[in-house]
């Protein structure tokens, strides 16, 4: 941020142009603060969203550092000054906020604040934030308030703009829900009326093959090879059906965090100790970051169900435009060959497949007493 102050059309019009870009409210409420903070060159800036329960469901700066944030502590409650504002629907602005009768309640470890500006994001008659700005940093007169009543408009018009802005936002958010939701209906319908009527037919053709068993072998085997045909088709679909359910956690946290997530809460819930270990790695395209993640579930599974192991690791380093992640854990082990021979799996085949259909290559290292890793490299976008 510049510590001038922009002033002018084409600044205003930025700061509209950038309001109107994004569609991820915490993103939109980001964008409001420093938007307002550059065009009335303050030097803090702050936008909370009430929640109904006397706090906030959302309260963003700028200005402050994170050491600073972490510093102050929990969000704020709807108290003083902010009350005031989200309560009165008024703009308030005052030559030293800290001499205010209604100043109270700041945490010690806030940064000090004299000059202050604030007023109410409003959707028609609905108060849906609460905007303020504080230490105008252009000099002032002795004993008076840096913010001037150009000041004042100048941020009634961005707190308009912004109330659309946050609206829209919210409507996005909202339509994105619906969308999962309706998909995930109509994959429930998919499950029901293909998967369930093969998985009804596996069981006529397997009660048929028992019936035949005794009395006529020949036609008995030919029904249990339908049976597997049967089982192959309703694996198939199934599969096809999951693969289009992308884990909403990758939308909202990302790669890394997902599988830190993930990999904290089975460090809790298994006696094996289970760790996590990121480097470098960029944003992969989504496709990419599904199968990665869905393959470190996999192994993941394996280890900690199958393996005996006592710990198991996760790493997922950078390697070039791409990423490559491994599973490692020190129990039993298995010889590859032996398993397949055997019919045997454990997900191997799925996890190829995963990777593959991403461009990716899957390795399995692996002997008994020397544990498994199993690496899945990607090449980017």
């Amino acid at each position: 941020m510049s510590h001038r102050p922009s002033s002018g059309l084409a600044a205003v019009s930025t700061a509209l142009l950038a309001m109107s870009r994004h569609l991820e409210v915490r993103d939109v409420l980001k964008t409001i603060v420093a938007s307002a903070r550059e065009l009335l060159d303050a030097e803090y800036a702050a936008l909370g969203v009430p929640d109904d329960h006397g706090g906030f469901a959302q309260f963003v700066v700028d200005g402050v550092t994170e050491e600073q944030w972490k510093a102050i502590g929990p969000l704020p409650r709807q108290h003083g000054i902010l009350a005031a504002m989200l309560r009165d629907a008024r703009t308030e602005r005052l030559d030293d906020v800290r001499k205010d009768p209604r100043f109270e309640g700041w945490p010690a470890a806030h940064p000090d604040m004299s000059d202050f500006l604030g007023l109410p994001v409003k959707d028609g008659e609905e108060t849906i934030g609460a905007l303020f700005l504080a230490n105008k940093r252009s000099p002032k007169a002795e004993g008076g308030c840096g913010f001037t009543e150009d000041d004042e408009a100048l941020l009634s018009i961005l707190a308009q703009h912004a109330a659309i802005a946050l609206t829209n936002a919210r409507l996005y958010e909202r339509s994105r829900e619906l969308t999962i939701a309706e998909e995930r209906s109509r994959l429930a319908h998919e499950l029901h009326d293909a998967v369930s009527q093969k998985l009804f037919s596996l069981r006529l053709t397997a009660q048929a093959a028992a019936a035949l068993v005794d009395r006529d072998p020949a036609r008995a085997k030919d029904e249990l090879q339908q049976v597997a045909v049967l089982a192959a088709e309703a694996a198939d679909e199934l599969r096809a059906a999951v693969v289009e359910l992308r884990p909403a956690a990758l939308d909202e946290d990302g790669l890394v965090n997902t599988l830190r997530t993930h990999v904290q809460v089975l460090d809790r819930a298994h006696s094996a100790a289970v760790s996590f270990d990121a480097c470098g790695v960029r944003a992969l395209p989504a496709a990419q970051e599904e199968a990665l993640l869905r393959v470190a579930q996999e192994a993941l599974h394996n280890a900690l169900r199958h393996s005996g192991a006592d710990s198991v690791t996760v790493a997922l380093v950078r390697r070039g435009q791409g990423a490559v992640l491994s599973v490692t854990d020190d129990g039993k082990g298995f010889e590859p060959r032996t398993v397949r021979r055997a019919g045997r799996h454990l997900g191997l085949v799925s996890m190829r497949d995963r990777a593959g259909g991403v461009g990716g290559k899957l390795t399995v290292q692996s002997a008994p007493g020397k544990g498994t890793t199993i690496e899945m490299e990607v090449p980017g976008g």
